[in-house]
């Protein structure tokens, strides 16, 4: 429980439904940062403090896992290092794969507990055809959250609740009011919870110090454009900062962290027709053999789109899109889904 609103109904429709529920909040963060977050942080002292409110609200058993240093180590290094290389993290995916629902199994068999559950927009049924559990979009579609629970495996699966999958957002603001729950109406949190005020560059330069290289912006013939402050402050698709006149809006178009060169170019130069996906997470079923088509999201608020994939190795594939999208991006997830089940994804590399 972060002690938002998805999170706080989830435990309240639980418990509505006759389960023995018990809320758990992980803390993220060592003791005097935490504190220094907003309420929009999903660690905040604020957000501990609500999910214990509501707990006490619901007569439900609260406790905190302090997990900050785990946290540090697999998804803030991490998120550091990616954008260090050039590319665009996803921490919310590695930290529901290496932190969430990890600990939260383990903490289920410590004691006893049949279910874990969250407040994610999306749906987990057990499908009798492959005889395996899968995920499928929520109700909700502009809060669906199917896209960064790609990579979980069936053991997580098999004890997962998602009680909020069912409805609108609205309607959980809705039974939130009426619990009298003072989160009814508590904005959503942001993005990336461990960056104050959401001020990304400002976490890198404090983060990454004098690794951080100034280089030179060129167009893809290698006409020089302008400079940049370093290329971790950059995405591939990326329009605001480049800061150069050109009589037209420049894009990102490739970031070649080695070099220390960031590639711009018009709108155009971001489409591209196919990509190569690593590191695979089948949830539906076993590896590909041979190409499929299905549709496919490239980030999180990206409308999914008609393409072929066909298997390299055990391990990766080719996305070939039917029609060109515009900025596939090493580091993001390519999620596979056939109408609305997830059936896997994996990391864009290039």
């Amino acid at each position: 429980m972060s002690g938002g609103v998805d999170s706080s109904v989830a435990a309240h429709l639980l418990k509505e439904k006759g389960y023995s529920v018990i809320g758990i909040t992980f803390k993220l963060w060592p003791k005097g940062f935490c504190g220094m977050h907003g309420a929009k942080s999903c660690c905040s002292v604020e957000s501990i403090d609500d999910a214990r409110s509501v707990c006490a609200k619901l007569d439900i058993p609260h406790y905190v896992i302090n997990c900050a240093k785990l946290f540090k180590k697999e998804v803030i290094d991490y998120f550091l290092k990616t954008y260090e290389k050039g590319q665009t993290p996803n921490p919310c995916i590695v930290c529901n794969e290496k932190i969430k629902f990890p600990l939260l199994l383990k903490k289920a068999k410590e004691i006893g507990a049949d279910y874990i559950a969250t407040g994610h927009y999306a749906r987990c049924l057990f499908d009798k055809k492959s005889s395996r559990f899968l995920v499928k979009e929520g109700k909700d579609k502009n809060k669906d959250q199917s896209y960064v629970l790609f990579s979980l495996t069936q053991r997580a699966l098999m004890r997962l609740l998602l009680p909020v999958g069912d409805f609108k957002k609205e309607k959980i603001r809705s039974i939130a009011k009426k619990l009298g729950l003072r989160v009814y109406d508590k904005k959503d949190s942001q993005e990336i919870c461990f960056i104050l005020d959401n001020n990304l560059e400002r976490f890198l330069k404090e983060k990454l110090g004098k690794r951080i290289k100034p280089g030179l912006i060129t167009d893809k013939r290698g006409k020089i454009l302008g400079t940049h402050p370093g290329t971790c402050f950059f995405t591939i698709g990326q329009r605001k900062g480049l800061r150069i006149p050109y009589g037209k809006p420049l894009y990102v178009t490739d970031i070649r962290y080695r070099a220390g060169h960031i590639i711009a170019g018009e709108y155009r130069d971001t489409l591209k027709k196919n990509f190569i996906v690593k590191d695979l997470s089948w949830m539906a079923g076993t590896e590909l053999s041979k190409p499929i088509e299905a549709q496919v999201k490239i980030r999180y608020q990206h409308p999914k789109s008609k393409a072929f994939i066909t298997p390299l190795t055990r391990n990766s594939c080719v996305v070939d899109f039917l029609k060109p999208q515009s900025a596939p991006t090493p580091g993001q997830a390519a999620v596979f889904y056939k109408k609305d089940t997830v059936l896997g994804g994996g990391w864009i590399k290039s």
